[in-house]
């Protein structure tokens, strides 16, 4: 899919871009109104399509639950084996799209490799993600960062404690949940590992606090999260954090994302995945 249709996709879900504005441009790329009906009916129905562990999966107990954050109560999507007690723990942290189907739908693969995930809606306390998505960018921008990240660091400690954990606790996310992954790892002592996904690096002077172990996906081609690799690595090296870098050549931001064909890197996709679990196998559950 071109990837300028993807871009202008992305503007009309967070609310950039007018519908009409979006529609008009979108019949120009695609040629007409009749094939732009035809990209929209595409474009949407993306993530029923991506969808790889089914809602209601025999395998898997799921629900939603609320734990207690910074700032009260936080919604989160649960997903655990059946039958099985004292797992380690995965938070699965979001996009800037909120928690969405996706999502859900990653919490319930991390479920089966053996852990109990659950992944926080960061707008818990704005009203939660919007069905109606022209209403994202607006909810995200009235989240306070410090609260928000309170909030991720939270859950941390919920998990640590839960009856069904075995006490220890790792963290993922993708974009902007790669970035608040690298936030929970600075500001959560408490945490064991953390895997951002092609996330914005925090300050040099935070990075002293991180005490969890670090797997770091990047995309080759996302050139404006990488410019800050450099110095990331140099703080880490300089703190004696231990971390690995892992970056996918040819692949560009959000390669993982399944539901969106113009970014999704099936082959760089299912290699981080594949050290992903790999490595919270080895930090979590031994």
């Amino acid at each position: 899919m071109d990837i300028k249709i993807v871009n202008l996709y992305e503007k009309d879900v967070n609310g950039s871009l007018n519908r009409r504005e979006f529609f008009k441009n979108l019949a120009l790329l695609t040629g007409g109104t009749t094939a732009a009906y035809a990209m929209l009916s595409q474009l949407e129905t993306n993530s029923a399509k991506a969808q790889i562990v089914a809602k209601d999966d025999e395998r898997l107990h799921t629900e939603t639950i609320l734990y207690p954050a910074k700032t009260g109560n936080m919604i989160a999507y649960w997903a655990r084996p059946k039958g099985q007690e004292e797992l380690p723990c995965v938070i699965v942290i979001h996009e800037n799209r909120g928690l969405n189907d996706h999502i859900r739908d990653v919490t319930r693969r991390m479920a089966l490799e053996g852990f109990l995930a659950i992944a926080p809606d960061a707008l818990s306390l704005v009203g939660g993600t919007p069905e109606d998505q022209t209403e994202m960018r607006s909810r995200f921008g009235e989240l306070n960062n410090e609260d928000t990240v309170g909030n991720f660091a939270a859950a941390v400690q919920y998990l640590k404690t839960h009856p069904l954990s075995n006490g220890k606790v790792g963290c993922t996310g993708f974009c902007w949940g790669g970035s608040m992954a690298n936030q929970v790892a600075v500001n959560s002592p408490d945490l064991n590992a953390a895997v951002p996904y092609y996330g914005g690096q925090p300050a040099s002077q935070d990075v002293p606090k991180i005490k969890a172990s670090m797997l770091l996906h990047y995309a080759g081609e996302d050139t404006r999260i990488n410019q800050g690799i450099s110095v990331f690595e140099e703080a880490l090296k300089t703190a004696g954090v231990e971390y690995t870098i892992h970056m996918y050549e040819g692949a560009g931001h959000a390669f993982n994302n399944d539901t969106n064909p113009g970014r999704y890197n099936k082959e760089a996709a299912e290699l981080a995945w594949k050290r992903t679990i790999a490595f919270f196998k080895e930090k979590l559950k031994t």
